[in-house]
């Protein structure tokens, strides 16, 4: 049905991206803020520690040359890191830090950084201080903060930001605002899934688009040159591609853990959403999981990336 839904002929291609680009701009940086901590980032960790791997990398890992989602998580991260153009001693902002897979492993790589976290969530700053405690890190700093909203003090060498752009809709603005946290010669690393060609947004408009209202309430698929559309502010001076079957092996391997744990999944449910939900909501998620693989799969993982 996605398919279908966002085939546009070649001769309206540019006009639609144009009118796309035009309604980013009259958008709010973040539309349903609320709504994604409910599907997500409110979603107790005990429920992600069963279905990601050791790192708690809820995006997309990297797998040539390993077969474990620990290996393939901790290889996505040193990749990200050395296209971030990362090193010891950077004074680090990063954007939407999920569970802290990348804000703990750049503490304990960086001993000499300073990382400053930024999520939504507020049960994920106290599990990120946890850990960095219980890990004895204290070079980073987590804030819990609308992006609508955040502002902050200082220069950054470098600005990282792995699967949150997706939640945003106003770039021209988040983008004006990276250029001021920047340093003159600071740099800014945004990693996104997208299509291959044309961007969407993920729309709840009846009983079909259960992914919309069950997890992506306000979000976009975007494309995969769509931030090449606002430079007014940043310019792009590197690009890279990582295949969609990377995410379906990451979907895939999160879909084998959640039925490997689901008596512990289905308990962790019954505490959160009552023992009438549990199941219900184990059904979501593995319908999700199953999508977003067959999803990133499609034409050997060209169609979404």
């Amino acid at each position: 049905q996605r398919m279908r839904e966002i085939q546009v002929p070649e001769a309206r291609r540019a006009q639609h991206l144009d009118e796309f680009v035009r309604s980013m701009d009259a958008a709010p940086v973040a539309p349903l803020v609320h709504k994604a901590n409910e599907q997500h980032y409110e979603v107790p960790a005990d429920f992600f520690q069963q279905v990601l791997g050791a790192q708690l990398k809820y995006s997309s890992a990297y797998w040539a040359g390993v077969d474990s989602l620990d290996a393939a998580e901790t290889q996505a991260l040193v990749l990200s890191a050395a296209h971030a153009d990362l090193h010891d001693g950077q004074h680090i902002l990063e954007l939407g830090c999920g569970w802290g897979s990348l804000t703990l492993w750049m503490a304990r790589t960086y001993p000499k950084a300073r990382i400053t976290a930024v999520s939504n969530s507020h049960s994920q700053r106290l599990f990120i201080e946890r850990q960095a405690a219980e890990a004895g890190l204290d070079n980073l700093q987590v804030i819990t903060a609308d992006i609508n909203h955040f502002s902050i003090d200082g220069c950054f060498d470098r600005v990282v930001s792995v699967e949150m752009f997706e939640h945003l809709r106003n770039y021209a603005r988040i983008f004006e605002r990276v250029a001021k946290w920047l340093k003159p010669d600071g740099r800014f690393f945004m990693h996104i899934f997208c299509h291959h060609s044309t961007p969407y947004l993920f729309e709840d408009r009846d009983q079909t688009d259960w992914m919309s209202r069950y997890f992506f309430s306000g979000g976009m698929m975007p494309s995969v040159d769509l931030p090449l559309h606002f430079s007014g502010s940043l310019h792009c001076a590197e690009r890279w591609n990582w295949s969609g079957v990377e995410y379906q092996k990451t979907a895939e391997a999160w879909l084998e853990n959640l039925d490997r744990k689901k008596a512990r999944v289905r308990r962790i449910f019954e505490k959160t959403y009552g023992p009438r939900q549990a199941q219900v909501w184990i059904n979501r998620w593995r319908v999700f999981f199953m999508a977003c693989a067959e999803l990133f799969g499609t034409r050997d993982g060209q169609e979404w990336q």
